[in-house]
């Protein structure tokens, strides 16, 4: 009918800026390839460091309808989109549900940032924000008046260990809530960040193995730390880590 499933690379932003390679400036060709008559909409992608499937509609009141229905299940309490993820350590717990606030902070400041745009809504983990030196940081117990004010937003994900070996994991993961890199920090909380997670790993650190969470002002953005036998099995040298991308893959959508 109307829709059309792909299967995205990592690294691929949905919006991109004018020049830059993006799924939004790839829909014409596509169309064109593939005979379509109607223009092509994005109803669900993942962000731009993911990987995994991406659900397009040449139908404009089938894409809206199902972008509510996204929304009004995580309203409900289900989990319309399912990820799967490969992690450095092993969660301690076999399953569970993580837990937190989350918010946009500027670098090197501690007070929150309002107001400021993010690209890429129409997946889970939406893209960062543009134009601002923002990260996405936990706040552990948000008060009302931040969650009433939007400031925080409260978030949960639901994991499951599906195979671990040699100090890796592969996780299966349902956010319940949709926040930009929602997924990288609920993995760091975990202790389990993802591979090739460049921008949160560094706040896991590791004493005589035992992992630990260190706080923002010790943990600045770097790329990710791998020991060496995990490089060796992935044959890679430290100068190549940068490389790596991000081992987050949206694997499914539950469709009405």
């Amino acid at each position: 009918g109307a829709l059309l499933a792909l299967n995205k690379p990592p690294r691929l932003p949905v919006l991109g800026r004018p020049g830059e390679l993006s799924l939004d400036a790839l829909l014409p060709a596509l169309r064109r390839r593939l005979g379509l008559a109607a223009e092509l909409h994005v109803v669900k992608a993942p962000a731009r460091e993911y990987s995994g499937l991406v659900l397009l509609s040449s139908c404009y009141h089938t894409t809206k309808k199902l972008q509510q229905f996204f929304t009004n299940a995580r309203c409900r309490g289900q989990y319309p989109a399912t990820y799967r993820a490969i992690t450095v350590g092993v969660p301690a717990e076999v399953e569970g549900e993580i837990s937190t606030g989350l918010c946009w902070q500027q670098q090197g400041d501690r007070a929150m940032v309002r107001g400021c745009r993010w690209a890429g809504g129409t997946g889970d983990a939406p893209g960062s924000a543009e134009g601002c030196a923002l990260q996405v940081v936990p706040v552990p117990a948000p008060g009302r008046r931040s969650l009433a004010r939007k400031d925080v937003k409260s978030t949960l994900t639901r994991y499951r260990v599906l195979s671990a070996t040699g100090g890796c994991a592969l996780l299966q993961l349902q956010p319940r809530t949709a926040f930009p890199e929602q997924l990288q920090v609920h993995l760091t909380l975990l202790l389990c960040p993802a591979l090739g997670d460049h921008e949160h790993s560094a706040r896991v650190g590791r004493v005589l193995g035992v992992p630990f969470l260190l706080s923002l002002e010790a943990a600045p953005t770097r790329t990710q730390v791998l020991d060496e036998e995990l490089l060796s099995r992935l044959g890679l040298s430290p100068r190549q880590l940068h490389h790596l991308p991000l081992h987050i893959h949206l694997q499914e959508l539950v469709l009405p």
